[in-house]
């Protein structure tokens, strides 16, 4: 019986070091004209079957132009990566925000990852940002802090606005605004390098910094070299091991099982040592309420909102600063919650989700391209999540409608919503979730916005859940959401987001003198 199991696990080990083998094989090799074609009509047909939108901002004659123009451009055989360059910019036109498009890269076994995961590369260290007048280091989690607020000029020679010119070309908007791309090129800038470029030992930047230019070269180095944790020893003992009293030990316990908790609920991104949800006392006499969300996914988010608005009423606080920059979004369900803090609305938070199909969910779970564990749990799970599924959509007029979070007719008022004066900070990365709360607090009057146009759309977006799909020849993949999540307000002109009320759009000066401009603002407009 033992060695029949060890042969079976030798088998599956082997097949799946052919199989990758074979993928790395066939994405570096030619394609023939015939199947990419064949790849076009696939990738064009699981939109026209799935995509609840695909006609929101182009008309069906010109998207059909597009992908017919996009068949007859592959006249000769192309690699998965140059078959990439060519589709992607065709998805984008659709310019529904949540559409993504991969591009294929090589694979690796489980002893070359072992291998990988021993070195770190210093360039993904790096944040980046873009300004009113330049692209910046925001952040640098490596040992050089002096990196930061330096502008990039080059990338192993290229221009950084070529770079970023391109990278805007394989990714959509929602609509027609221009925030979501001149913003969202740079917070995932490594990604969209790496995509571009693959596997890199290293690389060399150009760096502009108070009027002096200089190159940097990052490289792939051990993770156990200079970017070593050392442990700190208490220098009256040299390092010795002290033993512990019993109620040390307890005092211990209970400091590790409170910063587990406080990390738990406050969403500790451990890659970038700080955390999702932050709530402090700001302004003169720390007199102002201060929240900042980076994205509304990460970890379990009650307990934060219920202790933060506890706070603010015994404080008896009149003014609070939201602050979504760079909140790319997240769960329906956690911004239902946050809002019944800000508000006494008890409207719908949102509409039920327009969808083409009666089980999203299943639709999104059970995709080819998806590892095998995920499409079986989905067979597994059928018997109950279909018919649950099918109760909690309907048809009418020939559109499915379906259930969310938040699209209840009506909706009890918290007893510990905030009375007093709301301003939310927004830019261009404010998209998805962070823009639909934003659309219920303009709607109803209820904020005052200070930063740029978000990036979501005003009159909803196509998320939910995402479908993923593989292109069988070229192996190049994208999803895209398969229900329409709107708010009940909706604005006549079509395709932009959430305008601010004063629109402030920080510049390499205020990153020189370490000025917050949209903060700056609220704090002046708060103490006048």
């Amino acid at each position: 019986m033992n060695k029949l199991v060890s042969f079976l696990a030798f088998l599956v080990f082997f097949s799946s070091c052919v199989s990758i083998k074979k993928y790395n094989v066939d994405i570096k090799a030619t394609h023939p004209v015939k199947d990419l074609r064949e790849d076009v009509e696939i990738a064009y047909g699981k939109l026209k079957k799935l995509h609840p939108k695909l006609y929101q901002f182009i008309a069906k004659e010109k998207l059909d132009f597009k992908f017919d123009s996009l068949k007859k451009t592959i006249n000769k055989p192309l690699t998965s990566h140059e078959f990439f360059k060519k589709i992607a910019p065709v998805i984008s036109e659709v310019r529904q925000g949540h559409i993504s498009v991969f591009n294929p890269s090589k694979k690796y076994t489980k002893k070359e990852y072992r291998i990988l995961r021993k070195k770190k590369f210093e360039f993904y260290e790096l944040d980046f940002e873009r300004v009113k007048d330049g692209f910046l280091v925001k952040r640098n989690g490596g040992l050089d802090s002096t990196l930061v607020g330096a502008e990039v000029l080059k990338i192993n020679g290229e221009p950084i606005q070529k770079l970023v010119s391109d990278y805007q070309k394989l990714f959509s908007s929602d609509g027609y605004n221009h925030t979501f791309k001149e913003r969202f090129v740079a917070l995932r800038f490594s990604s969209f390098y790496f995509k571009d470029k693959g596997y890199l030992d290293s690389l060399s930047i150009t760096f502009d910094q108070q009027d002096s230019v200089f190159t940097r070269m990052f490289h792939r180095i051990p993770k156990d070299s200079i970017l070593k944790k050392f442990k700190k020893t208490d220098s009256l003992i040299d390092g010795e091991n002290v033993k512990l009293t019993r109620e040390q030990k307890k005092a211990k316990r209970k400091e590790l099982k409170f910063k587990r908790k406080y990390n738990l609920n406050h969403g500790y991104i451990y890659s970038k040592k700080t955390y999702t949800r932050n709530f402090n006392y700001i302004g003169k006499d720390s007199s102002i309420a201060f929240i900042k969300i980076r994205n509304f996914n990460n970890g379990p988010y009650k307990k934060f909102y219920k202790e933060t608005f506890e706070n603010i009423k015994n404080s008896k606080i009149q003014n609070l600063v939201l602050d979504l920059r760079d909140n790319t979004g997240g769960r329906l369900d956690e911004i239902v919650s946050l809002y019944s803090y800000l508000t006494t609305d008890t409207n719908r938070f949102v509409e039920k989700a327009e969808t083409k199909t009666r089980t999203p969910f299943n639709k999104a779970f059970m995709s080819k391209g998806k590892p095998l564990f995920v499409n079986i749990m989905a067979v597994l799970a059928s018997p109950i999540s279909i018919p649950v599924e099918w109760l909690k959509s309907n048809k009418k007029n020939g559109v499915i409608n379906y259930k969310v979070s938040g699209s209840k007719k009506k909706r009890k008022i918290n007893p510990l919503h905030y009375t007093g004066k709301i301003y939310v900070l927004i830019n261009g990365n404010s998209f998805s979730a962070s823009s639909i709360l934003s659309t219920n607090l303009k709607a109803t009057e209820r904020a005052f916005f200070v930063g740029e146009e978000t990036g979501g759309h005003y009159n909803g977006t196509v998320a939910g859940v995402q479908k993923y799909i593989v292109l069988p020849t070229s192996k190049v993949s994208f999803d895209f959401g398969l229900m329409q999540i709107e708010t009940p307000y909706q604005k006549s002109k079509n395709g932009y987001g959430v305008l601010p009320d004063i629109e402030i759009i920080p510049t390499k000066k205020d990153r020189e003198n370490n000025v917050d401009p949209e903060l700056k603002w609220v704090l002046d407009h708060v103490e006048k």
